[in-house]
């Protein structure tokens, strides 16, 4: 699908065009690619002279292929958020074209940020300017979306710390170490998409359309916003970590602790065992063996030798 935003003046307007007969006048400052076939990606690069790149491109990790430059255009490709209200995100890859003319994207997903910034656009028709206007605040919107989807990761990650510290005996760690893994999912998406907004903002700096005062103070805000971000998702992750080895941790000592009331009781119950087997023998000349009070007597000592033990595990703290 191919959207084109064209400036009225006064606010945008937006269009969807088929490939046929493609036309990109001077008003048009946004065109972005959904989902777009092999016919529409020739029919932009044809009224514009540009490459645009496949999906397949997009996916390349190399830094030479996600921000460069080719034919005046530069190519700015960063991994961005999807699905941020799941515990689970995902990353998807989304290129950013900047042009002499209108700003290309080109996406294979529905990232929230785009739904957000048209809503922006419509509450703030002024923010129509230029092509590296609108690629600003598309960037100022990526941005917020990640540290909201960061902040929600916090919050789950102090939950799961409340409750691997609550003291309780049914804390559940097999749930815990879940969720633990879960944040830390997470934690490593977010963490993949700062470093690619990093690169492309380093990248765009130098960029000879970003050439008025205000719009190179707000790619500085950007990027110091990123910075921050980052700083704050190692700290989180480093909270992960340290709750993944405190759960693993307490789970040891709940197993040595299962494991010590099995020793005691096999240690307590050795000299009952003892009195049990040797008058549980089949010799016909035994002193007790028909004497009245041998079976009483007989289970009397099997329970006094089993409490001596616990008294004594008590007094020396190992109960």
């Amino acid at each position: 699908m191919i959207r084109l935003y064209r400036s009225t003046g006064t606010a945008c307007e937006d269009a969807v065009l088929e490939p046929a007969g493609l036309v990109i006048g001077p008003d048009v400052l946004w065109i972005d690619l959904v989902n777009p076939t092999r016919e529409e990606d020739a029919a932009v690069e044809k009224a514009l002279g540009v490459a645009v790149p496949t999906r397949e491109e997009m996916q390349e990790l190399e830094a030479s292929s996600r921000v460069y430059r080719e034919n005046g255009a530069t190519y700015l490709t960063a991994d961005i958020i999807v699905r941020g209200d799941e515990e689970i995100p995902g990353v998807e890859p989304v290129t950013f074209v900047l042009t002499p003319g209108p700003l290309i994207t080109v996406r294979y997903v529905e990232p929230k940020p785009f739904a957000l910034l048209l809503d922006k656009l419509q509450r703030e028709p002024g923010l129509c300017g230029s092509g590296p206007d609108l690629f600003l605040h598309l960037m100022e919107v990526v941005v917020d979306r990640a540290s909201d989807i960061l902040s929600k990761t916090v919050t789950r990650v102090e939950a799961i710390a409340n409750h691997v510290f609550s003291g309780g005996k049914t804390v559940g760690f097999e749930k815990l170490i879940t969720k633990l893994g879960r944040a830390q999912i997470a934690n490593a998406r977010i963490e993949q998409s700062l470093a690619g907004l990093t690169r492309v903002f380093a990248f765009v700096a130098i960029d000879e359309r970003i050439d008025s005062g205000e719009a190179r103070a707000h790619l500085r805000s950007l990027s110091r916003d990123v910075e921050s971000l980052t700083a704050h998702n190692q700290s989180v992750a480093a909270s992960i970590n340290f709750q993944l080895s405190a759960a693993l941790g307490l789970i040891n000592i709940e197993q040595s602790s299962i494991i010590k009331i099995f020793s005691v009781a096999a240690v307590a119950f050795l000299p009952p065992t003892l009195i049990a087997s040797i008058y549980g023998t089949n010799f016909d000349h035994m002193p007790e063996l028909h004497w009245m009070g041998g079976y009483p007597l007989a289970l009397a000592a099997m329970v006094i030798s089993a409490i001596l033990p616990l008294l004594w595990f008590r007094h020396k703290g190992w109960l």
